[in-house]
């Protein structure tokens, strides 16, 4: 069926991504949004928009009947939410929209992964020896993966490695699973260790023509969901690509498969051995990795599969060039266990001149809630050679300058330079074994820099703002000026500035260090401290400065000159990390715990997290219950 305008069914980077597509193919876009996105970027980018009331994203009635006031044929609906949802594709086509995405029963089956493996099965594809019945785990051995049954993106998935942790991680990922994806059916598979998580990307067309387009490698994970991902992989050779490759497509061709869509196989580093984990029915987030190897645009092909076209290639067509790399941006705190954050980006601008894509549906000025997934953004590298790839993804992620919200940016980037990730030494345990800084790595002395510099902006910013004797050339006096002084908060602690200005215009500051500044604006300033000359991007929200240097952005708290009084610090509090609803307390009143120990389990972004005892203690007040809304940074009880 013709189309000539889509409805996307979905929010943030992926709706953005899929209208750059429809505008470059002539096709009006739709999109609808709940009020918390209304000032969005896919809002605007799209040619028409329908609110959407309670339910939002998840209500598929409202979603058809936007479709249908806007005059939109075909609904698409990107990846998460109801893309993976065949009740909804069937209202979808009832309504006579064109669906695009697989048929619903291919969708129904691959969503269950039980159904998925027996299939994988009958089509000859390795598997890992699974249960769905938890009396049977200890037959397949420890350590053991618990996934959901009809999930993705990590939820309802733990890791068991005895069998005391068994009941209480089968009880989590229930819940999880229920909560994401109202189905609570788990199973159980062995864990392997030491591997690698790769994919296929397949493409199929109603004509029965299946190809694959190479594999993306997603090892370097987080909480089981993927940060870092690449294609090639720099493990997979020529002779495995083929055979997971035509793994993939054997059993694309037996499901009748159309659209785009992923065959994950997990992957023995040791062994080379390789096995069938599920198949996602829609578009990945990582796709863009596959697009920039293989020159093939994969949500231009899904909509041309949907209209009922042939594909216009064979496998033998198919030609990899090239090395891409892709690393997701999300608020959260790597030194807080990867939590979420929230709050508001006073600064979100890439590097016109730093070679990458970026894929993203956040700007200046967006507030990140606790309403939907974290991620701000894919920043995807191209190159020749792999370490090419790497270097300038790094270098892109180093030259943005974003801040507002504590992002994962710095710990991508220290990721990204390891020696071990430039070997390709990335199986899935990459993070705890590698253990990579997960703060921004400064110089030497180089943070005495960006303290002089946030001074003098401001100093200088204020005189400019100025409407007294504005006229005056800066330094000019008839006395002498007194010392002047800003203290700064760095990470916990405060950096004291003392500066003072000469009449030639200089500034002096402390050791015979002198400063000079060239030209300053209310977007950075030029000047030269210690002889060394910067360029800096100087943000300022009250009184949080974020000062860009060349190996990223720093944030500075400048410290008011007086202190107010009457803040106390309860001792012993355990507070919030992030705001949520309180899912379980698994401690009482009087309870005697253990550093480690899980005190609290706190929903948020449709994620379970476990806020965990600091240190050894006992609990002398309990302040919540379950099902409390808590606040970041709310006090949870009192250890002591």
């Amino acid at each position: 069926m013709i189309f000539n305008s889509i409805l996307i069914a979905n929010r943030g980077e992926i709706a953005c991504r899929i209208i750059k597509t429809a505008k470059e193919m002539g096709i009006r876009s739709v999109a609808v949004y709940v009020d918390a996105d209304k000032d969005a970027l896919f809002v605007k980018q799209a040619d028409q928009s329908v609110r959407l009331e309670d339910g939002g994203y998840l209500d598929g009635n409202q979603i058809i009947e936007a479709a249908v006031k806007t005059g939109a044929q075909a609904i698409h609906p990107g990846y998460g939410f109801l893309s993976e949802n065949s009740s909804f594709a069937r209202k979808v086509k009832k309504a006579g929209l064109v669906w695009v995405g697989p048929s619903p029963h291919v969708i129904s089956v691959m969503g269950d992964k039980l159904k998925a493996k027996e299939l994988a099965i009958k089509a000859d594809v390795p598997t890992l020896p699974m249960t769905s019945n938890p009396k049977e785990a200890n037959k397949i051995g420890y350590p053991l993966l618990i996934k959901a049954a009809a999930g993705g993106g990590g939820k309802g998935m733990r890791i068991v490695n005895k069998s005391s942790e068994l009941k209480d991680s089968i009880v989590s990922a229930q819940r999880e699973a229920l909560n994401g994806f109202n189905d609570e059916r788990i199973f159980i598979e062995r864990y392997v260790e030491k591997s690698r998580h790769i994919e296929i990307q397949i493409l199929g067309d109603s004509n029965g023509n299946v190809v694959h387009l190479g594999e993306r490698e997603c090892s370097i994970q987080r909480r089981h969901q993927k940060i870092i991902e690449e294609s090639p992989s720099p493990r997979v050779s020529e002779e495995i690509r083929n055979k997971m490759g035509d793994a993939a497509v054997k059993l694309a061709k037996q499901i009748k498969y159309e659209s785009a869509g992923t065959v994950e196989f997990l992957f023995d580093d040791k062994t080379g051995e390789f096995w069938f984990l599920e198949v996602n029915t829609r578009l990945q987030v990582e796709h863009p990795v596959t697009e920039e190897v293989t020159g093939i645009d994969l949500v231009s092909e899904q909509l041309k599969v949907a209209r009922g076209e042939e594909l216009k290639f064979s496998q033998e067509d198919i030609r990899w060039s090239g090395s891409s790399i892709e690393a997701r941006l999300y608020a959260e705190d790597p030194n807080n266990d990867f939590l979420p954050e929230i709050g508001t980006l006073i600064a979100f601008e890439k590097d016109n001149s730093a070679d990458a894509r970026w894929d993203s549906g956040v700007s200046r000025g967006t507030v990140v809630g606790t309403d939907f997934d974290p991620m701000l953004a894919k920043i995807i590298s191209y190159a020749p050679n792999r370490t090419d790839a790497a270097s300038k993804l790094a270098k892109a992620l180093e030259s943005a300058h974003i801040g507002g919200v504590k992002t994962n940016r710095d710990f991508l980037v220290n990721c990204l330079k390891s020696k071990e990730f430039i070997d390709g030494d990335t199986t899935t345990d990459f993070i705890e074994r590698v253990n990579p800084d997960r703060k921004l790595v400064m110089p030497d002395g180089s943070i005495n820099h960006v303290v002089a510099i946030a001074a003098l902006w401001i100093q200088e910013l204020n005189r400019n703002r100025s409407n007294v004797a504005s006229f005056m050339p800066s330094g000019w006096t008839n006395g002498r000026l007194p010392s002047q002084s800003i203290t700064f908060e760095y990470e916990g602690n405060d950096i004291k500035v003392e500066y003072q200005l000469q009449r030639d215009g200089s500034f002096k500051f402390p050791h015979d260090k002198t400063a000079v500044v060239y030209d300053i604006n209310e977007e950075g300033i030029d000047c030269v401290f210690d002889t060394v000359r910067h360029y800096a991007r100087v943000t300022m929200n009250a009184s949080n400065i974020l000062v860009h240097m060349p190996y990223g952005d720093v944030m500075l708290f400048m410290k008011p000159k007086f202190v107010i009084p009457g803040q106390e610090i309860t001792v012993g509090g355990l507070i919030a990390p992030m705001p949520g609803k309180v899912i379980d307390i698994k401690v009482n009143k009087g309870k005697k715990v253990k550093a480690g120990d899980t005190l609290v389990i706190l929903e948020a972004m449709k994620m379970e997290h476990s806020i965990k005892a600091s240190e050894d203690g006992t609990v002398s007040e309990l302040l919540i219950k379950v099902n409390d809304q808590v606040e970041n940074g709310a006090l949870l009880m009192v250890v002591k």
